[in-house]
Parts: C-alpha cells; structure tokens; sequence
C-alpha cells in the first residue's frame, strides 16, 4: 500500500472502522513509529513505520487468504437475506471489508472453499486459462462405465449443447469417484454426470491447485493460509 492516511491503513486490517479509528487517535491511542498520532489524517508507510493502536502493533497484510471447509446448507456468496452465508461463519479476527468467496459452490456442497480480498488472484484462479485443477469427491449413484471415463477425458458436453474441457476421473471405491476440472461452469460436475445419465448424490471440493483441505478443520471452520500455501493454489 505504501504512504496511506492512518485511519485507512486501519480500518483496512478489519478490527477498526475509520470512526473508531479517529477516536482512538483523539485520545492518544495510536503511534507511529513510538510517536503518539492525533492527526488521523497522517500519512504512514505500511512497509516501513510501526503502527501501534492501543499499544499493540498493527501486523498490516494487504490482501487475506482464507481456507474454509464450508458446510451443507450454507451459501458461497457474500451475504443473503435468508440463508447463512460463508462470510457470515467467518470468527471476527478473521473479517475484513470486501473480503468474498473465489468461486462458488452449490448450497448442498461441501469442502474447500477460498475467501478472500484479492480480486486479481481470484481472478486467476478461477480462469480456465489458468488451467489450475480444482479436485472434488463424488458419490454417484451408479458406477461410470470406461466409456464415460473416456467422455470425461476428452470434454464432456453437456445437455445444453456446451463443451467442457477435459476432465481427470479417478474411480475410488463403489460408486465415489475423484473428479479434477479446471472450469467452473453453473453446477457443472454435476451437469456432467447427468450427461452420462448418472446423477451426483454427494460433492465435496478437496483441493485448490495443489493445496488440500485441511482435514483438521470441521465444517464450518476456517483458517488464514500461509504464504508457502497460497503459492501451492497456483500449481
């Protein structure tokens, strides 16, 4: 971010809005650098000076990245009148302004769902040009014959008449299947399936590039990636 107003710098890391931000700074509250602020107006370096508000030091990081494992029932979006959404589920050391979920995923679908600020890496991310493989566990109800293992591999195309690009499938036990896409069309594994007259019973996303759900975290939790693990997501 570089030189920004102080109250901006603040309210921009989620604990503070820019009102409270200017209190603080009235009853002397905020520092910079060791140097008590009331100008809320001051212009700080985010990547030189030490901002510290209410003596603790404010860790600035320009952009969140958040893993969750999002439960059934609840909505990939960033708010709903009516139903829970994943940003609501977020705990409040976590909220940031215009954070939101990269890529959707059904109501009835679980698993690895990316939230963040980042509107270009999110972009990239979710663009088939990027080809990054986005990893789902599939209960079918019944097995897929070599033939549709063949279809998914060489594009699918579904009802509508649209093409998808190919496809890693990789049968597991019974009826569950792993399915790798690199798109991310309108309930597109599931249009697949359907496309080889066999119908999804349960989809839960596992892996994001190269990076895989945390198998510690139950749904509904969440927790912040780490620098090393937002770079395994674009392998």
């Amino acid at each position: 971010m570089g030189l920004e107003r102080l109250d901006k710098i603040i309210a921009s890391q989620g604990e503070y809005s820019r009102r409270q931000a200017k209190r603080l700074a009235r009853e002397s509250l905020i520092a910079v650098n060791g140097k008590t602020v009331k100008d809320i107006s001051f212009k700080a370096d985010t990547k030189a000076d030490i901002i510290t508000v209410c003596g603790k030091e404010l860790v600035y990081k320009e952009y969140v990245y958040i893993m969750m494992n999002k439960p059934k029932g609840v909505l990939s979006t960033c708010r709903d009148k009516k139903a829970k959404t994943v940003i609501d589920l977020l705990p409040q050391e976590l909220r940031r302004k215009k954070l939101f979920p990269a890529g959707r995923l059904d109501k009835d679908t679980t698993g690895f769902v990316l939230i963040t600020d980042d509107g270009d890496f999110a972009h990239r991310i979710l663009s088939p040009t990027s080809r990054i493989m986005k990893t789902y566990e599939t209960l079918l109800s019944k097995r897929l014959t070599s033939e549709d293992i063949d279809a998914f591999h060489r594009g699918i195309t579904l009802e509508d008449g649209t093409k998808c690009q190919p496809a890693n499938v990789i049968p597991l036990e019974g009826t569950r299947v792993v399915i790798k896409i690199c798109e991310g069309r309108y309930h597109q594994i599931k249009r697949m399936v359907a496309a080889c007259g066999n119908e999804v019973l349960e989809l839960k996303r596992t892996a994001i590039g190269s990076l895989t759900l945390d198998s510690s975290l139950a749904p509904g939790e969440c927790r912040e990636l780490t620098e090393a693990q937002v770079d395994k997501i674009l392998i």
